[in-house]
């Protein structure tokens, strides 16, 4: 998932409209640590916990995220403008979990056909290598939605994107999909680097997956795994131990200033958002977007229960960064 420059000025200049009202509790000790509901994988492999957000509180914490309140498409023409508003701490009926909401809207906003919901752990929350996953209960994508659990690079404020680097854990939603007819099962996981846009010529690489389960049903477990030589990604690791990555890149080349080794070894924030319409879903108009229906009272949301760090010892001199 590309991402304006322009955000970086949001980022800048509008502190007080990014910073949410949103918590989550941010003491491991504090937080319900033996709800066996919200450990993901665990730790296992040897790996340590190092950070949680469960989501669990009143409002979500300040100290973690900032809530981005901007219209400008993500670099992706995307039809959302992300209000405050549409980011909130709530139950989600059919499992009672307190969770991170994200709900897209049709509605008119400031020149948008759509508004919806993102957050971000810049200049909060920073990491180097791990085991990063998140719980998430994605919406019915039908047509036009685009959830994202993802990365990028903490030094994006100073060299901008694609440089910065981008990790996507979990896309679902795209034109592959739809074409497809498998909407809701098929999701992909990617990384982006590079010097510069160049065109649209900068290095990717892309990988989907067309599970057999649909997703939109209940929550499900994505998980990155992340040291100096790869990048791998799974699903439901907790229920499938053995499961293999849908996604894997090598990391630890560094023969050119393209090598991906110069752009994944440094530390990462986390995003997490519901996009609507735009280049993933090849939709730009809002009454193509069928999820978004008179049905649902023309809006969807996006369940984030808890998003977990583990490290490894090894690593120690990359943990987490609270700045």
């Amino acid at each position: 998932m590309r991402i304006s420059k322009c955000l970086l000025f949001i980022i800048i200049c509008f502190p007080l409209l990014c910073l949410g009202c949103i918590g989550g509790g941010d003491a491991i000790a504090a937080e319900s640590a033996e709800n066996t509901k919200e450990v993901g994988s665990g730790e296992i492999d040897g790996y340590k916990l190092v950070w949680q957000d469960l989501f669990n509180g009143d409002k979500l914490s300040p100290d973690n995220w900032y809530i981005e309140v901007n219209g400008q498409g993500g670099g992706n023409a995307e039809l959302q403008f992300y209000k405050a508003e549409n980011v909130s701490i709530d139950i989600e009926p059919n499992t009672g979990k307190r969770c991170l909401v994200l709900t897209a809207k049709k509605e008119n906003y400031l020149d948008k056909t759509a508004t919806s919901g993102r957050v971000n752990s810049i200049d909060r929350k920073t990491f180097k290598y791990g085991k990063i996953e998140a719980s998430i209960k994605v919406p019915k994508t039908g047509d036009g939605l685009w959830p994202a659990f993802w990365m990028m690079g903490a030094d994006y404020p100073s060299v901008g994107w694609p440089k910065c680097g981008e990790v996507d854990i979990l896309e679902i939603g795209s034109d592959e999909g739809i074409r497809k007819m498998v909407q809701d099962y098929f999701i992909n996981g990617a990384c982006h680097w590079g010097q510069s846009w160049n065109g649209g010529a900068y290095p990717n690489y892309f990988k989907g997956f067309e599970n057999s389960y649909v997703l939109h049903d209940d929550f499900h477990l994505y998980t990155l795994t992340w040291d100096r030589d790869s990048i791998r990604m799974y699903l439901d690791k907790d229920k499938y131990p053995d499961a293999k990555p849908y996604f894997e890149m090598g990391i630890n080349s560094f023969d050119t200033e393209s090598s991906p080794g110069h752009y994944f070894n440094k530390d990462f924030f986390i995003l997490f958002n519901l996009a609507v319409g735009g280049n993933y879903t090849q939709i730009w108009d809002i009454n193509k977007v069928t999820a978004l229906n008179e049905e649902n009272g023309y809006e969807a949301k996006m369940y984030v229960d808890y998003v977990r760090v583990y490290q490894k010892e090894e690593f120690e001199d990359n943990l987490l960064t609270n700045k």
